[in-house]
């Protein structure tokens, strides 16, 4: 990537993984739970949001490596449960808060997108084009990866909405390990990386030919990824 790919890259990422933490502490906040915004949380300013292991140190690492699966994520936003008007209910929707708000960038950036090249303001070789393609691929792959039904992801809040009793216990009970058992799947089993893979392109090329620019995008990642 030449630097203005990499600036324009950064200034629609940064905000998109802030932008998943704050939808955390924003619904928190809205479901009775101040926590988040009284620890300066609800801001979309990277600083307070940076964590170095899965914002800097193992991003780095799986470009670095080669790996076909790129992903990252950021501090995770405090949660108090006991301050939730319905824990239950409350943590499954502050949980799906994230994901969501990257669903919503990744369709408001490919409207962006198909408004421009719709408009010949954008052609398939250009900057903007490319930065607008990252944006959308690394949201949906926020989304994706985020809705992974493994504790501490946000998939498993959902999740537990759904289970009681022992089984809930021993749910709950893989978070200790959730972490260890999420970056050995990525990294070292291939199905899983498959999996993946396959469900991020599914749904890229499902949301774009939704706004007809599939094929634009397509061109984009083939030409980022192969060259």
């Amino acid at each position: 990537m030449d630097a203005l790919l990499v600036a324009g890259s950064i200034l629609v990422v940064v905000p998109s993984i802030t932008s998943h933490e704050a939808a955390h502490g924003l619904v928190a906040d809205r479901l009775g739970d101040p926590t988040a915004r009284e620890r300066g949380r609800l801001t979309l300013n990277p600083i307070p949001h940076i964590d170095l292991f899965f914002t800097v140190l193992l991003p780095a690492f799986l470009i670095f490596s080669g790996s076909p699966f790129i992903f990252g994520g950021a501090k995770p936003v405090p949660v108090d449960l006991s301050r939730l008007r319905n824990p239950r209910r409350d943590w499954a929707l502050v949980g799906a808060a994230g994901p969501l708000a990257n669903v919503a960038i990744a369709v408001a950036l490919s409207a962006i997108l198909a408004i421009l090249a719709h408009a010949g303001i954008l052609v398939r070789s250009s900057r903007g084009t490319e930065v607008l393609v990252i944006g959308i691929c690394v949201n949906v792959v926020l989304a994706i990866f985020n809705l992974i039904p493994i504790p501490p992801l946000d998939g498993s809040r959902v999740v537990q909405y759904f289970l009681s009793g022992a089984v809930l216990k021993a749910y709950r009970r893989l978070e200790h390990l959730g972490l260890f058992i999420i970056v050995a799947l990525v990294l070292f089993v291939r199905p899983a990386r498959i999996v993946l893979s396959a469900l991020t392109l599914a749904a890229i090329e499902t949301l774009t030919g939704v706004f007809g620019i599939a094929t634009d995008v397509n061109f984009v990642l083939r030409k980022l990824l192969f060259g």
